[in-house]
């Protein structure tokens, strides 16, 4: 793919002796539209996870290409010592360095962001709240401009609420800026959760099964959101579903998988009439089944 934001080598994921991933290889090309599917319990959320620096890996490679610049997600999380650090003052001084400040924040700021499948708002906080906390690294975090109330923190603060209705417009938000998170409904949670993720301005964003629980109505209002973020804002989306009907009709590219490894990728024609991803979802053994 010659223009990968994101590229994922030989990525394992291990519990104990359970290997949740076994060798995961996947690309996600730039402002695309790519969904992860497979039945429950394939290890697409732990996917997910290990991008964002939620989990450490066990072994691979996570290559992230945003910001103009190439991060390694697994070197930033803090990579174990080796004894050839030792003899390298700049390498033990590096390693040292993301062992202690590495984390998921500098995922996120490195250009990425995330929606969960499970909702984790600050539902205690106004709608607005919600957005204004994700932007504390845009913030003036000088003591002395908040105490005095100085024209150029205000100037920021501006800046960050200007930002934060303009997402909330984006999902049909704006309205309920000031409504407690708690007291919208589940759907409009669920877009608030892509607004608050959006606000920390990513060029890639995951989603985690952003249908889930929706209505049909719901859902092809979600399936809208989705297309624009790509087509207007130039986001690239990488997301979970189980709604098969939105992840062909949205989806440039989609990759399989069945526990922990890759069985197919392609477009949504390719998929539909694959056999080894009708196998994995209907639960079938061989081809006549299948059939």
């Amino acid at each position: 793919m010659k223009d990968a934001i994101l590229r994922v080598e030989n990525l394992m994921m291990h519990f104990g002796g359970i290997k949740a991933l076994k060798d995961v290889n996947l690309e996600v090309e730039r402002s695309s539209i790519t969904a992860l599917i497979g039945p429950n319990g394939a290890g697409k959320t732990t996917v997910f996870n290990c991008l964002t620096g939620f989990y450490k890996p066990s072994g691979g490679r996570i290559q992230l290409n945003t910001r103009k610049r190439d991060t390694n997600i697994i070197k930033i999380l803090g990579e174990p010592f080796q004894m050839t650090d030792f003899v390298n003052p700049l390498k033990f001084a590096s390693r040292l360095w993301f062992k202690m400040f590495g984390g998921t924040h500098l995922v996120n700021r490195a250009g990425l962001a995330r929606t969960f499948q499970n909702i984790r708002l600050f539902k205690e906080m106004s709608v607005i709240e919600n957005l204004l906390v994700v932007q504390h690294m845009e913030a003036n975090r000088n003591l002395l401009a908040g105490a005095f109330n100085t024209p150029g923190y205000r100037r920021t603060e501006k800046e960050l609420i200007k930002n934060a209705f303009r997402w909330l417009e984006f999902v049909d938000l704006g309205e309920f800026a000031n409504r407690l998170a708690g007291e919208l409904s589940y759907g409009q949670q669920r877009r608030l959760e892509i607004a608050r993720a959006m606000c920390t301005n990513p060029e890639l964003v995951c989603l985690d099964e952003p249908a889930a629980g929706l209505n049909p109505a719901e859902t092809l209002k979600l399936t809208t959101i989705i297309r624009d973020l790509r087509d207007i804002h130039g986001v690239t989306v990488l997301l979970i579903e189980h709604d098969m009907g939105m992840v062909m009709s949205i989806s440039d590219h989609i990759i399989v998988l069945e526990h922990g490894d890759v069985i197919a990728r392609g477009g949504p024609e390719h998929i539909r009439s694959n056999e080894r991803v009708i196998a994995a979802y209907l639960g079938a053994t061989d081809e006549k089944e299948v059939a």
